[in-house]
């Protein structure tokens, strides 16, 4: 799971390095920021630092 995450940040950066427009610029920006909380929360996962299951 973390490779697969860790080939999408490398994708959407190589994207934003290649964005024209602003507007494109802040939405690849918005999904990278999103792509590198997820690599956070699988690493933290993967470690034991938190719980994999849902609390409700």
């Amino acid at each position: 799971m973390i490779y697969a995450i860790e080939i999408q940040i490398e994708e959407l950066r190589a994207e934003l390095r290649n964005a024209i427009d602003g507007a494109e610029c802040r939405q690849i920006e918005s999904e990278l920021e999103l792509a590198e909380a997820e690599r956070a929360v699988a690493m933290a996962e993967q470690e034991g630092r938190i719980d994999a299951e849902s609390p409700f």
